[in-house]
């Protein structure tokens, strides 16, 4: 007699039988994930190096009658001829000049330099010339002073280019295999980060800028997608921490290298030049034997599997081969007709997937938007702005640690429900600490990227626990493309701190906050088996089978 199995019967059948004759994690798993790891940190260059290259920089308005040929950042007569605010002086105003001075001597090598009677103190104008206090960012090559919004736009335009990598990673990943895509995607940012760092006008700066993660940005998620498919199920979300965790060191070398190698042109040159390296991956990483399967390619698959087996000790039976090579083939040919049915209105006219597709991307934009936004603005933090950068990066490694730990032993919503709530409070006192508090103020910082740290790796796994297998991958994409709003949004909260300091943190406040309490309107999903169909999905939290049942 015939039985039928579902989709699901056959990925645990399949998954049992590779995990048993091929082994889930041994030396095969650990030298391949060791290789990945190199595009995860090259990855993180590409999505922070403009924190450095377009950087703010100290500089005020050049007061000719006061400032003579080697001019200082910050004289004794500053505040002379340059408003003071809240940060110190003024970057873009200066005092008008008096015009009750005629005669008087206005050398800069007179007894009183800069007295305050050569100034209009009722009159403020803005700059015509600059001194800078460093001159090693864009902003200094391309004369972007006083230009905040244009400042920021190379993170604004960095996050748009990942969205066109997100659509362009799936066609390529899917079309020539993931080590392909990893090489295709490595080499794009290591060219285009070399020629950027010989921009010569910002035009072309920004251009490079979006192209760079336009055409790049899918190596980190082709080397994800590789890494989860290369371990057994019960080693993917110790992975998935792995990953995050090299993409968190990636952020922390690149601190380090800014801070050796300041001067942004010579920073890009020694971010990108090492990336070639990744072209030798088409001969020295392996295929994902899962990709190979779906594809057919018998033979390349076969090799590839005895390859695996035998760096982890095993040897693959001549029933299991011909079982492995032939399953997932077999499966795509029987759904090729089926499940026709249209996605959208199914949605549309199910009230909880309505409500659960709303509330999953609200979701990722908070955590995106916080994630980027504590990043890019730790520089603006007292003290020494590398530091503060390497410590905000380094503090999110312990937050994947953490997620791993807790998430099958207190759950998934108790887990974003604190991690969302914590990160609030911890934003908001953070608005309200004085700058000069220095380790308040960093600690409660640093708690705040540890809590959205922790957040990070548990929404991957909670969005894909919430929807059908059929459909997981789609409404997973979905949920993390409307993400990307927040990495589009976060570099545009730093000129927001010229109206009040505490802008940005009160926004990731508020919204970290409403996001805690949309994580309770959905079901838990600790210990019940994930759903195979649309209706599985629907009464997640109404019928508890749990996964060992």
């Amino acid at each position: 007699m015939c039985t039928h199995q579902s989709d699901g019967d056959i990925n645990v059948v399949f998954d049992s039988v590779l995990n048993q004759e091929v082994g889930q994690f041994g030396k095969f798993q650990v030298l391949n994930l060791a290789l990945l790891a190199l595009p995860a940190i090259f990855c993180a260059f590409m999505a922070g190096d403009y924190v450095f290259t377009a950087g703010r920089l100290p500089y005020r308005c050049h007061v000719p009658q006061c400032d003579g040929a080697y001019p200082e950042y910050a004289p004794d007569w500053i505040f002379n001829a340059i408003p003071n605010n809240n940060n110190g002086f003024d970057s873009c105003n200066r005092y008008a000049n008096s015009t009750d001075n005629v005669g008087v001597d206005l050398s800069p090598n007179a007894e009183d330099v800069c007295p305050v009677y050569l100034f209009d103190r009722s009159t403020i104008i803005p700059c015509d010339n600059y001194v800078h206090e460093r001159t090693n960012t864009v902003v200094y090559d391309f004369h972007l002073e006083c230009k905040e919004w244009l400042r920021t736009l190379p993170g604004t335009l960095n996050s748009l280019g990942g969205m066109i990598a997100l659509i362009l990673a799936g066609f390529v990943s899917d079309r020539f295999g993931r080590r392909m895509s990893i090489v295709i995607f490595s080499f794009n940012i290591a060219l285009v980060g070399l020629v950027r760092s010989f921009s010569i006008n910002y035009a072309m700066y920004v251009t490079l800028q979006f192209l760079q993660t336009a055409i790049g940005g899918g190596a980190y998620s082709a080397a994800y997608i590789l890494a989860a498919e290369i371990v057994g199920t019960e080693h993917r979300v110790k992975t998935s921490a792995t990953m995050s965790s090299m993409f968190a060191t990636g952020q922390v070398i690149l601190g380090l290298l800014a801070w050796a190698f300041p001067e942004w042109r010579t920073l890009s040159l020694v971010l990108y030049i090492p990336v070639f390296i990744i072209l030798s991956y088409h001969w020295i990483l392996s295929e994902s034997h899962r990709w190979l399967l779906s594809k057919n390619e018998q033979d390349k698959a076969k090799a590839a599997l005895i390859r695996a087996a035998g760096l982890n000790g095993k040897q693959i039976s001549g029933k299991s081969m011909k079982y492995l090579l032939t399953a997932i083939p077999r499966q795509m040919e029987t759904n090729k007709d089926t499940h026709k049915n249209n996605l959208f209105l199914r949605v549309i006219k199910s009230p909880v997937m309505l409500r659960r597709c709303c509330t999953t991307p609200f979701l990722w934009i908070t955590t995106v938007l916080i994630y980027y936004g504590l990043s890019i603005n730790s520089v603006n933090l007292s003290g020494n702005m590398y530091v503060n950068y390497i410590a905000t990066a380094a503090v999110e490694i312990p937050g994947y640690v953490i997620a791993v730990m807790v998430l099958d032993r207190v759950g998934r919503r108790i887990t974003l429900f604190a991690g969302f709530t914590i990160c609030a409070v911890c934003n908001a006192a953070f608005a309200f600490t004085p700058i000069n508090v220095y380790h308040v103020s960093l600690g409660l910082f640093l708690t705040g990227k540890f809590c959205i740290g922790l957040v990070m790796t548990s929404l991957y796994l909670y969005t894909a626990e919430l929807y059908p297998t059929r459909y997981r991958h789609s409404f997973l994409g979905f949920s993390s493309m409307i993400g990307r709003i927040g990495s589009i949004v976060a570099p545009l909260t730093p000129p927001l701190m010229a109206y009040w300091v505490g802008i940005p943190s009160m926004m990731f406040a508020v919204m970290a906050f409403v996001s805690g309490l949309l994580v309770l309107t959905q079901p838990e999903t600790r210990g019940l088996k994930v759903p195979d169909t649309f209706e599985d999905a629907e009464n997640i939290g109404k019928n508890n089978t749990s996964i060992y049942q």
